[in-house]
């Protein structure tokens, strides 16, 4: 089961590895984006834990929607509607539990993933996020004889095929998609975030 001490142990490993990975998000991000994918990463994270510490949510439902509003009010660009509103959606899917499993996390995720696709507008193949969370999705749905530790992984390990995939991608959505074939042969950031986000469920929901 994965309890809230768990999602707590998840924003702060999700604050952890935005702050580590910053920079390179930012490498990312400056060919085809605006160059602030890591540092608004990170800032959102850090005000995720700030507004944690400030109130303690009591159940999981509330800890998403702690995330979700501390991101939507300190993120700029596509990130902080789109992670804001996945977190938002995840909440109203998990409600008032004290704790989860495989199923409840598989469903909160798809709730999340279908929020920032009506968001955006995108649908895999774009070059996005998305391109990460759809097989990594698809990797819990067909990990139900799995233990919770395995499906978790093999989440994370489709979801990181899935970021690869974008390198060969033509950008369809985003500031990405102005440059048009210049696009092609760039990793897409917003993928990589979201492969971070995966591999640290898995780490924290062992």
């Amino acid at each position: 089961m994965i309890t809230l001490s768990n999602i707590h142990s998840f924003v702060l490993g999700l604050q952890a590895v935005y702050t580590e990975k910053k920079e390179y998000l930012t490498q990312l991000d400056s060919p085809i984006g605006d160059g602030d994918h890591g540092i608004n990463m990170a800032r959102g994270f850090d005000a995720v834990i700030k507004a944690w510490d400030a109130k303690p949510p009591i159940d999981i439902g509330e800890a998403f929607k702690t995330v979700s509003m501390a991101i939507i009010k300190n993120v700029g660009g596509s990130s902080g509607p789109l992670y804001g509103t996945m977190f938002l959606r995840m909440s109203a899917f998990v409600g008032k539990k004290a704790e989860i499993d495989l199923t409840d996390w598989t469903g909160a995720l798809e709730k999340g993933i279908e929020g920032i696709a009506q968001m955006g507008k995108g649908q895999k193949g774009d070059k996005t996020m998305l391109d990460a969370f759809y097989p990594a999705l698809d990797a819990l749905k067909s990990a139900e004889s799995k233990t919770l530790k395995e499906a978790l992984s093999a989440s994370a390990q489709a979801g990181t095929e899935g970021m690869k995939g974008t390198i060969p991608m033509l950008a369809k959505k985003g500031r990405a998609s102005y440059l048009g074939e210049r696009s092609i042969g760039h990793q897409d950031p917003g993928a990589t975030s979201a492969v971070y986000l995966l591999e640290v469920a898995a780490e924290k929901f062992e």
